[in-house]
C-alpha cells in the first residue's frame, strides 16, 4: 500500500448530511454543527467562506473546500452580512437567536435555502461521526483547505448534483459513496500541491533510508519489529537509524509504530466486522487485554468503548 492510499482509504460516510444549498443575496449561515468533516462545492454563483479562526476566501463554480471540525465558519454572500441561519449538530437550523428552523427552509428533496433557483448554489456534505474519517487523514489536514477549478476537475461534480435531489431507492448509500469519492479526489489533488502541508511521517517516505523502513511499518504492523531488525533492513546501524527516523519524522521508530498500529486498530474497530481479539493480532499485539491497555493509554476509552461512539 503506498502511503497515500493508506492516508486515503479512511473515509467511510455512513447516512452523511446531504444539501443542497440554495440562496440569492442577501444570505449567510454559520456553521457550528461540530462535524469532523464536511466538503462544500460551488455549482452555481459565488459564497464566502468565512473561518472563524484564518482569512475569508471566495468560492467559484467548480472551486471546493474541506472544512476539518470542530471549527466554527461561516458561509455568505458577502463576509459583511451578519448570519440569519445557524447550522447545529445533528442538522439542527435556527435563527441566531435560538428559534428553531424545522422546515421552515426546506425547498424539496435535500434542497434548503431561501429559493430553489437561486443565484447561489452549493453542495454540501457532511461527516456527522469522526469514526467515518480516518483520525491519520483528519490529523493531516489543515483546518479548512480550498481548490479552485484550475487546480482540479472530477466528473463526479455533476453526478452528485444530479443524484442529491433524487429521491429513489437505495439513494442515501449512493450519496455516501460519492461524497466518499468526491473527498478522495479533493484530498488527492490537495497533497500534491506544494503547499499542502502533509504530515512529516509523509514528508520523509521520500528519504531512501527512513522512507523504506516507513514502507515496512506500514506494510507489516503485524510483524515484531525492532529497531536492531528495522536497522537490518535498511542497512545502517540502530543509532543511525533512530537518530534519522527522529529527526524527519519527530519521534522513534517503535513510538511511531505503536501510534501506527493503534491508529489502525481504531479504524478497523469502527467497522464493527472484527473481534477485538482479531483486530489486537492484525495490527500486532498478541493479545485483546494487550491491544486494550495500549488502546487505553493511548485514546483515553477502551476499544469496546470507542466502537461504541464510532
Amino acid at each position: 500500500m503506498d502511503a497515500l492510499a493508506g492516508l486515503l482509504e479512511g473515509p467511510r460516510a455512513r447516512g452523511a448530511f446531504m444539501i443542497r444549498a440554495c440562496f440569492d443575496p442577501p444570505w449567510s449561515v454559520r456553521v457550528e454543527d461540530r462535524a469532523p468533516l464536511s466538503l462544500m462545492a460551488m455549482a452555481r454563483g459565488e459564497a464566502w467562506v468565512v473561518p472563524d479562526a484564518g482569512e475569508p476566501f471566495l468560492l467559484r463554480p467548480g472551486d471546493v473546500a474541506l472544512a476539518r471540525g470542530p471549527d466554527a465558519y461561516v458561509c455568505a454572500d458577502d463576509p459583511a452580512t451578519a448570519p440569519r441561519a445557524l447550522c447545529l449538530p445533528g442538522g439542527v437550523c435556527a435563527t441566531p437567536d435560538g428559534r428553531s428552523l424545522d422546515g421552515a427552509m426546506d425547498l424539496g428533496v435535500r434542497t434548503w435555502g431561501d429559493n430553489p433557483d437561486g443565484s447561489a448554489v452549493m453542495l454540501i456534505g457532511t461527516y456527522q461521526m469522526r469514526g467515518e474519517i480516518s483520525g491519520r487523514l483528519l490529523d493531516a489536514l489543515p483546518p479548512m483547505l480550498t481548490l479552485t477549478s484550475d487546480m482540479w476537475q472530477s466528473p463526479l461534480m455533476p453526478l452528485l448534483a444530479e443524484e442529491m435531489v433524487r429521491d429513489a431507492p437505495g439513494q442515501e448509500v449512493v450519496l455516501d459513496r460519492l461524497l466518499d469519492l468526491l473527498v478522495i479526489q479533493v484530498l488527492r489533488a490537495w497533497f500534491s500541491r506544494p503547499e499542502a502541508e502533509a504530515p512529516a511521517w509523509y514528508q520523509a517516505l521520500g528519504d531512501p533510508v527512513v522512507g523504506r523502513i516507513l514502507r515496512l511499518l506500514q506494510d507489516e504492523p503485524a510483524h515484531p519489529w525492532t529497531v536492531a531488525s528495522l536497522a537490518a533492513k535498511a542497512g545502517v546501524s540502530r543509532a543511525a537509524l533512530a537518530r534519522r527516523f527522529s529527526a524527519l519524522v519527530g519521534e522513534p521508530p517503535m513510538t511511531y509504530l505503536t501510534g501506527w498500529r493503534l491508529a489502525l486498530a481504531a479504524d478497523l474497530l469502527r467497522d464493527g466486522d472484527h473481534t477485538i481479539a482479531a483486530i489486537a493480532r492484525q495490527v500486532g499485539y498478541g493479545s485483546a487485554f494487550a491491544l486494550s491497555s495500549a488502546f487505553k493509554r493511548e485514546y483515553g476509552v477502551s476499544p469496546a468503548d470507542h466502537r461504541a461512539v464510532s
